[in-house]
C-alpha cells in the first residue's frame, strides 16, 4: 500500500551523531576537489599550473586544431569531464564545494554513490558541450566544478519538493517512509516552489552574457555550463529512478 502525506510519529533511537552528515560519496568528491586545488597551488609552479590548464582544463578550440592535426584532439577525450576538477582560486572552489554538500547530498542519499557521481560527470559533459558551442573560435577554457554541480541540482529539482511517499508493510501494518516521489515535467511546473528554482536559474545564468553591457566589465561566469549541467541533470535522473518505488503495491 502506498500513501502520500504527513510522517507518522516514530521514535528516534537513542545514540551518537556522525561527525559528518554528509554521504560519504559527497565527503570524497569535496575529499578530491580540495586535495587537487591544494596540490596545484601548493606544489606545482607556475610552468606546472600552465601544463596542468594545458592537458586537463576543457579547450573548444581543440575542435578547430584538430582538423590540422589530429593529434591536438586527444585531451577531449578526457577534457570534458576532468576540468571540473580543476578551479581558478579558493573563492572558486569553496562556493562550489558549498553548493555540492546542499545538492550532492540528497542526491547521493536517493540513488547512492554511483548514480550521484555519474550524473555529475556527465553534467559536467553537457556543461562543456553548450560551452564549446559557443566558445569555440574564441580560445577561452572551461574549469571548474559548476557543470557537474548544477547537474546535480537539476536532479534534486525532479524530488525535493516533492511528497514523501509511505508504505504500508502487510504483515506488521507499520507505515514507514519510502522517499519522495519523482516529478515528472507536469508536477515541476505545477509546484510553485520547484517552478520558481527552474524559472530563476535558468533567467539568470541565461543572462550572463548581458552583464558586460549593464556593468561595463567581463564577466568570468560559464553560464554555459550551468545551464548545460541543470538540463542534463533534469533529463539524466530520470534514467536512474528506482522503478520499484513507482510500482510498489
Amino acid at each position: 500500500m502506498v500513501e502520500q502525506g504527513p510522517p507518522p510519529e516514530i521514535a528516534q533511537p537513542a545514540g551518537r551523531e556522525p561527525v559528518f552528515l554528509l554521504p560519504g560519496s559527497v565527503t570524497a568528491l569535496i575529499g578530491a576537489l580540495v586535495a587537487i586545488h591544494l596540490a596545484s597551488t601548493l606544489v606545482l609552479n607556475a610552468d606546472g599550473q600552465n601544463q596542468l590548464v594545458f592537458w586537463f582544463a576543457f579547450l573548444p578550440q581543440r575542435i578547430i586544431a584538430a582538423s590540422a592535426d589530429l593529434t591536438l584532439a586527444i585531451p577531449l577525450i578526457w577534457t570534458p569531464f576532468s576540468h571540473a576538477f580543476l578551479h581558478g582560486s579558493w573563492e572558486h572552489l569553496i562556493f562550489n564545494v558549498a553548493w555540492l554538500a546542499i545538492f550532492g547530498t540528497p542526491v547521493a542519499r536517493r540513488y547512492g554513490a554511483g548514480p550521484m557521481l555519474l550524473i555529475f560527470l556527465l553534467s559536467a559533459a553537457a556543461g562543456a558541450a553548450l560551452f564549446a558551442a559557443t566558445t569555440l573560435y574564441s580560445g577561452a577554457f572551461l574549469i571548474g566544478a559548476s557543470g557537474g554541480i548544477s547537474g546535480l541540482t537539476g536532479a534534486a529539482m525532479r524530488f525535493i519538493f516533492q511528497p514523501i511517499i509511505f508504505v504500508q508493510d502487510p504483515q506488521s501494518g507499520q507505515r514507514f517512509a519510502a522517499g519522495r516521489k519523482l516529478a515528472n515535467f507536469g508536477d515541476l511546473w505545477r509546484d510553485g516552489r520547484a517552478r520558481a528554482f527552474i524559472l530563476i536559474w535558468l533567467v539568470l545564468n541565461a543572462a550572463v552574457p548581458l552583464l558586460p553591457m549593464i556593468i561595463g566589465a567581463q564577466v568570468e561566469i560559464a553560464w554555459q555550463a550551468h545551464l548545460g549541467g541543470f538540463i542534463a541533470g533534469l533529463l539524466l535522473v530520470g534514467l536512474l529512478e528506482r522503478r520499484s518505488l513507482d510500482q510498489a503495491p
